[in-house]
């Protein structure tokens, strides 16, 4: 079992059974504009990657489809051989086209051949988690995901993945999911200002089962709100920070991945997250998104 450093904000959780950092590092922005690409500073994306591993965080999540390849490779040849610790998230269910979009691929041998370039990619013989990517970019969508869950727990059952997650999904694909094979992380989007997975956090925190979430800060429309505004400047902190330490604070199953392709801002973030909120701060947050 991992046995990462204790002195990140908000401590640790047990994915499966590796222990990992609650405060982790999504390696996405590492890519090129548009997620395409190499990344304009090649030196600083390797530095990040090890600053972010020295700083403490065990738990980094990436895809093969992010450049594509070049986060991944960015990985490897920043942090190959891997410190035991470490644990590496990825997720399959779409490629990329050479204009950027993102079309599904989720037929079982499309997924056979992702989980297969990001073992190689990596350098892995088996990958700690793979989340399975529902929905597409305008968001989730109803629909069946068994066939392509099925296809991951055959591909875990041969020994390529350690653990299984899902993406972007509604309640009821999750439920379909647990009902197929152990479901150890749920990676959908939520924020201050987006909260549709209330109740979904706070069932998976019973059920010891992981909440990611994906663009904690907005994502391409970045947190604004004068409640945030406000609470940022009575704990003369940023609003970004306020954000995260409020996540951190809202359960123990949140496991925060910002990502950041700068190591001045990598530390900027670890230390925003260990902010303090006082209930009263929580209460004026909590409007915003309701």
């Amino acid at each position: 079992m991992n046995t990462p450093a204790p002195s990140l904000p908000g401590g640790t959780w047990t994915m499966g059974d590796a222990i990992v950092t609650r405060f982790g590092y999504g390696a996405m922005q590492l890519a090129g504009p548009g997620v395409m690409g190499p990344p304009a500073d090649h030196r600083a994306a390797l530095t990040v990657l090890r600053d972010a591993v020295e700083a403490g965080i065990t738990h980094i999540d990436t895809s093969d489809a992010y450049g594509p390849r070049v986060t991944n490779e960015l990985i490897r040849e920043a942090l190959h051989p891997y410190p035991e610790s470490l644990f590496i998230a990825t997720k399959v269910g779409a490629n990329r086209d050479p204009d950027g979009s993102w079309p599904t691929a989720r037929r079982p041998e499309e997924l056979r051949k992702q989980v297969q370039e990001n073992l190689q990619s990596l350098d892995l013989e088996r990958l700690d988690l793979v989340n399975m990517r529902m929905g597409d970019s305008g968001g989730r969508q109803e629909g069946s995901l068994a066939e392509a869950f099925g296809a991951l727990r055959d591909l875990q059952e041969e020994g390529l993945i350690r653990h299984l997650g899902v993406s972007n999904v509604t309640a009821g694909q999750l439920a379909e999911a647990q009902g197929i094979a152990p479901v150890v992380c749920v990676q959908n989007m939520y924020n201050l200002a987006h909260r549709d997975d209330d109740e979904v956090v706070d069932r998976l925190a019973a059920g010891g089962v992981a909440y990611v979430p994906f663009f904690p800060l907005g994502g391409f429309t970045p947190l604004q709100s004068s409640e945030l505004s406000t609470v940022a400047a009575r704990l003369g902190a940023t609003p970004m920070s306020v954000a995260l330490a409020w996540l951190l604070q809202r359960s123990p199953n949140m496991l925060l991945i910002p990502g950041t392709s700068s190591p001045e801002h990598l530390r900027e973030n670890i230390a925003g997250a260990g902010l303090e909120l006082s209930p009263a701060d929580v209460a004026e947050l909590e409007g915003i998104g309701r």
